[in-house]
């Protein structure tokens, strides 16, 4: 799994001219990624509660907590537009450490979610919501990845960069969530979730380290 906030690859120079290009597109794409988090999110909650199904509860409030890596990107291209002639680095540590922070509640979040599952042995009343709700989140889950590094490659951005790994975390969970789902719609097995979530939290604190390491180094260079 590669490391893209830790070693940043090969800058694709952006001609001249296209710059303001490239940061119109980092900017839709970073309100696209929180307009589809907040509709996952809520609609996931609303089954979650309502089919009393823990995984795709706790997945809803896992896509809330992706907004704060979006809105991190959001303000940080919407400054650096308002005032070109500042140094970008003040704006990207900024991003860097609220998408590191992300990744913290995020593996905090994903760790409740695991324990309360195993503790209390609950199983959902249905499993449909979830494997609907996984399939179109995988699927445009790495179309955003996709774009997010295409752009982050383009302008040397790493917290657009790392905000893609933040998006491939989404796509982890979202394979845990439709494996969950398959899983215990043949079998019944209703903690098989809480076990695939263990990766992800060493995953999710993992990538939180390098971002706020990214946010160090970048404060060292000035």
């Amino acid at each position: 799994m590669g490391r893209s906030t830790q070693t940043l690859p090969d800058r694709e120079e952006p001609m001249p001219g296209r710059t303001a290009q490239y940061f119109r597109y980092a900017l839709w794409l970073g309100w696209f990624t929180i307009l589809f988090n907040l509709i996952e999110g809520g609609v996931s909650v609303f089954f979650g509660l309502q089919d009393e199904s823990l995984t795709l509860f706790g997945f809803g409030i896992d896509s809330f907590i992706e907004v704060i890596s979006g809105l991190g990107i959001v303000a940080m291209v919407l400054r650096i537009g308002h005032n070109p002639e500042m140094h970008r680095s003040r704006f990207e540590r900024t991003a860097l450490r609220i998408t590191g922070m992300s990744f913290f509640i995020l593996a905090a979040g994903l760790l409740v979610t695991a324990i309360y599952n195993l503790v209390t042995a609950h199983k959902p009343e249905s499993t449909l919501p979830g494997l609907i709700i996984s399939v179109i989140s995988i699927l445009t889950m790495w179309a955003l990845i996709t774009a997010k590094r295409r752009v982050g490659r383009a302008l040397g951005s790493a917290p657009i960069l790392a905000d893609a790994n933040c998006t491939l975390v989404c796509i982890y969970m979202s394979l845990v969530l439709l494996a969950a789902s398959l899983i215990y719609r043949f079998t019944g097995i209703g903690f098989i979730d809480s076990l695939g979530a263990l990766g992800l939290i060493y995953f999710s604190i993992s990538e939180g380290k390098e971002s706020f390491e990214n946010a160090r180094e970048m404060e060292c260079s000035l």
